[in-house]
């Protein structure tokens, strides 16, 4: 997936320059698919993405995977924290697109 800001529309300013709108992301449902990890110490999102979807750029698909125990303002994890890793990212990264066109 290229950078998800492509998807973005962006507006001008006159004071702030480019403002690009917020995105918009699908809820991802459960599957018996999906994987799931223990957090150990040093593990980041955008590590994990790497791990399992050989791409740091997907790191917000894991975010959303897990609202009530993921922050999104850190690529951080805290240690011992069971996230679930989902497994069917064409699906997501579709209704992603869809979402923001």
């Amino acid at each position: 997936m290229r950078e998800r800001n492509q998807y973005s529309r962006s507006k001008i300013d006159k004071d702030k320059g480019k403002i690009l709108s917020a995105l918009k992301y699908p809820s991802i449902p459960l599957s018996v698919n999906d994987i799931y990890v223990i957090t150990l110490e040093g593990d980041r999102l955008d590590l994990m993405a790497d791990q399992f979807y050989t791409d740091t750029r997907l790191w917000w698909i894991i975010a959303q995977a897990n609202p009530d125990q993921v922050r999104r303002d850190s690529y951080s994890l805290p240690a011992g924290l069971e996230i679930r890793i989902p497994r069917k990212i064409n699906i997501i990264i579709n209704s992603f697109i869809k979402l923001n066109k």
